[in-house]
């Protein structure tokens, strides 16, 4: 039974210090990486055929120390764009390495001219409503950023042609991104109708489990 299993990254500095985070490529925090064992036992009892990150390191990284723990292989990161993918080019996987493909259509959302800026500061000058719906709605972004809807532009098309692919061929895939475009993930495998997807939130370090049927039809979906 194809299995894919979606885990938002661990805690980031900026998560900790309540930044819109967006495109900067902020490590994870202390706090954050303090809860890598307590992810890592929830998906030690699945066996992983391959993994699809973002190259921002809070994803990266996330992916690194958990292999750490549960994974007797090695992770070999393998590119979609530029020279990091003509020059890296490697086929010959022995049963040591597990694959991690990298590509920015996994990206967090492009947050524009909120990127750095504080939540709370945000919500003062702008009102709470307006910033929860550039943040949560599906059509509205934030200034000069990203929607739900543009982000889902560019990761349902990468999931249909890379992820489905391998779901089809029966492999346990795991995803480790970033709020955003894991909430694009889950809405178009759920079928979560625009209007709603507002009230769907997925907080650092959450993993969510599902499974298909040969066809790719939804069976299960847990959170671990």
């Amino acid at each position: 039974m194809p299995k894919l299993i979606l885990l938002r990254h661990l805690q980031s500095q900026w998560n900790l210090e309540n930044r819109f985070t967006g495109w900067v490529d902020v490590p994870l925090s202390k706090k954050g990486i303090k809860k890598t064992k307590e992810i890592a036992k929830k998906i030690s009892k699945i066996k992983i055929d391959v993994i699809y990150t973002s190259p921002l390191v809070r994803n990266q990284d996330t992916v690194l120390r958990i292999l750490e723990i549960i994974d007797k292989k090695y992770p070999l990161f393998i590119h979609f764009k530029g020279e990091m993918r003509d020059w890296g080019k490697f086929k010959d996987l022995d049963r040591n390495y597990l694959p991690v493909y990298v590509s920015e259509k996994l990206n967090e959302r492009y947050y524009g001219k909120l990127q750095g800026l504080n939540k709370a500061d945000t919500i003062k000058k702008y009102g709470a409503e307006k910033v929860r719906l550039w943040r949560r709605s599906f059509e509205e972004g934030p200034p000069s950023g990203e929607s739900l809807k543009d982000v889902s532009k560019r990761t349902i098309p990468f999931y249909r042609e890379y992820i489905e692919k391998d779901l089809k061929r029966g492999k346990t895939i795991l995803v480790v991104a970033s709020h955003n475009s894991l909430r694009a993930l889950v809405k178009h495998i759920e079928k979560i109708p625009d209007k709603d997807i507002i009230n769907m939130e997925i907080p650092v370090g959450t993993l969510i489990k599902y499974e298909f049927d040969k066809s790719l039809k939804l069976k299960n979906k847990k959170v671990l």
